[in-house]
């Protein structure tokens, strides 16, 4: 049996998902369940939650359709204040029973969300083959670089020099980066957001249109643990300068167009340039593409600090599913055969027991 694997592609964004009837609308409120949402004040998931709330009713997709599935972790209570179906399920495990939701029901929309902690500690392993398989759907990672839910230990994405209840006089562990993580396990749709950011909804909704498995890297303020960590570049105000937002077909330009991001043909490495009077062209800035993974691995590394933080998609380059593999395979093994239970139970070598339960045995 021969399977062609460069199937079409099966889903790509809300095709096959069942939407809404014509002239019906939802709002925000329609997606907000009635359990009361019990996050620490001032935490970041609230922000996160808010631009989920706000972008799910653009999609017009029945909520029923909808399922949200989540590891273990603050950012895995997601799933109990969306009004959609969800499924809270075990440490580092969502990536597996998100496969098989998506495998037993390809019209299903499926939400993946994770932490830093959950994904890329006891979930790595589950959380690489989901990219690398390309099962379709969009996987969100709240990324703290702290364990919040156990009070404050240091996580795989926690910086150098981290002190925590683990590590009391200092991390010396080099930190994860999920973006890279992503990119390095055969991801298709790299995107990065962080949770108080007017631009996130709009990087989800571009993750959602992508066929395929869709990571998004948003990083969140763990207000008890981890205070105003990401400061520097995602502070609510004042931490413009440092944010890199990519656009397709766009200039990598930041500082309000003051600098750029130029490729150095010589050392094939990104650097900083400035740019003159808006001729971003003789500063010889990228223009960025998102289908060029070469400079999207470029993107995920840049040190921040001498570089700028790059949000926004950063690659984007869809291929067919894992889902559609898998189908194209069932296809062709059942073509021209007949779908017989019996029949298949009564194959090969059978025997028949005949008499009563009171017959001697």
């Amino acid at each position: 049996m021969t399977v062609d694997l460069n199937v079409p592609t099966f889903r790509s964004g809300t095709e096959g998902v069942p939407t809404l009837a014509e002239g019906e609308t939802q709002t925000g409120k329609d997606f907000s369940s009635d359990q009361e949402v019990r996050w620490c004040p001032g935490c970041g998931d609230y922000a996160v939650l808010k631009a989920g709330q706000s972008f799910l009713p653009d999609l017009g997709l029945r909520r029923e359709n909808i399922v949200f599935i989540s590891g273990i972790g603050c950012s895995s209570r997601f799933p109990y204040y969306i009004e959609s179906y969800g499924f809270h399920t075990i440490h580092g495990r969502a990536p597996a029973f998100a496969t098989g939701a998506k495998l037993a029901n390809p019209d299903l929309d499926i939400w993946l969300v994770t932490g830093d902690g959950d994904g890329l500690s006891i979930g790595g392993n589950h959380l690489m083959h989901v990219l690398r398989r390309n099962v379709n759907m969009q996987i969100m990672l709240f990324n703290n670089e702290i364990y919040g839910l156990t009070k404050g230990q240091a996580s795989p994405t926690s910086r150098e020099g981290t002190k925590s209840p683990s590590t009391p006089i200092g991390s010396y562990d080099h930190p994860a980066r999920p973006a890279a993580f992503a990119l390095g396990a055969g991801a298709r749709f790299v995107g990065r957001g962080f949770d108080v950011s007017k631009n996130l909804p709009d990087v989800l909704k571009a993750a959602h249109a992508h066929q395929g498995a869709a990571f998004i890297e948003i990083f969140q303020n763990c207000i008890v643990y981890n205070k105003d960590v990401f400061n520097d570049f995602a502070a609510p105000k004042g931490a413009e300068d440092q944010q890199l937002w990519l656009e397709n077909g766009q200039p990598m330009l930041f500082a309000g167009g003051a600098k750029g991001i130029a490729l150095n043909h010589d050392t094939l490495s990104l650097e900083v340039v400035d740019v003159t009077d808006g001729d971003w062209e003789a500063a010889k800035v990228i223009v960025h593409d998102v289908t060029n993974r070469s400079i999207a691995h470029m993107l995920v590394e840049m040190p921040f600090g001498p570089f700028p933080m790059a949000l926004g998609v950063l690659y984007d380059d869809p291929r067919p599913t894992f889902e559609a593999a898998a189908m194209a395979e069932k296809a062709a093994a059942s073509e021209g055969k007949e779908a017989n239970l019996a029949k298949l139970l009564g194959k090969g070598q059978t025997w028949t027991v005949s008499g009563t339960a009171q017959d001697p045995v």
